[in-house]
């Protein structure tokens, strides 16, 4: 009984997700006899997801933004 949950959908957490999926969910899954939850963060929660956000902007506003 137990669950590891993630958007992967989303490459950044927001109020939303983190309320909805880390801790309504984890709530529903314990009212319901869940044992160990485990949410799963966003790129936006670690450094290294961050760069691999920045480089993916990066390349992509390439010539839009000066």
């Amino acid at each position: 009984k137990s669950l590891a949950i993630m958007a992967p959908g989303f490459s950044a957490d927001c109020l939303e997700t983190l309320e909805e999926l880390a801790m309504e969910g984890r709530e529903s899954f314990e009212d319901h006899g869940g044992g160990e939850f485990e949410y799963v963060p966003c790129l936006n929660a670690s450094d290294p997801g961050m760069a691999v956000i920045r480089q993916i902007a990066k390349e992509n506003l390439a010539g839009w933004v000066e």
